[in-house]
């Protein structure tokens, strides 16, 4: 399980390098604006999820991502991909993802097992975008 969560953090690391350039100004209030859609209006999930907040996603990245976390303010707090463990043992890469702001004070990497938009199990990849946005997100 380990082996499959690092793989998949490398690949994520990787391709944010390669991330296309984006108008950070327009990432950093909700709502993100085109292409992206509110989570919970396309899928049985709450609006705002503890320790993820409200999430945005343009439904062509799907599944990996990136998912544009906000907090209950409306402002953009982390920056999540939630990478399938079965296609990355299986060669996939997941190339060029975005990223909501290159500002990134903590990573966490996490296994899930899944739910509605990604059933299958998965790595949850988050990147904080300031100090206190863990904080912000898990209330």
């Amino acid at each position: 399980m380990l082996k499959e969560i690092v793989l998949a953090s490398s690949l994520v690391f990787a391709s944010t390098s390669l991330a296309a350039a984006h108008d950070e100004e327009a990432l950093r209030q909700s709502p993100p604006g085109e292409p992206y859609v509110q989570v919970s209006d396309v899928l049985p999930l709450p609006e705002f999820i503890p320790g993820l907040g409200t999430l945005f996603v343009d439904p062509n990245s799907l599944p990996a991502g990136p998912f544009l976390a906000y907090d209950h303010d409306g402002k953009l707090s982390a920056t999540i991909y939630m990478t399938p463990l079965d296609d990355l043992l299986n060669g996939t890469a997941y190339d060029g993802l975005g990223i909501g702001s290159h500002e990134v004070s903590s990573v966490d990497i996490y296994y899930n097992a899944g739910h509605p938009g990604v059933e299958e199990p998965h790595a949850h990849v988050v990147l904080f975008h300031d100090t206190d946005a863990k904080g912000r997100l898990a209330q």
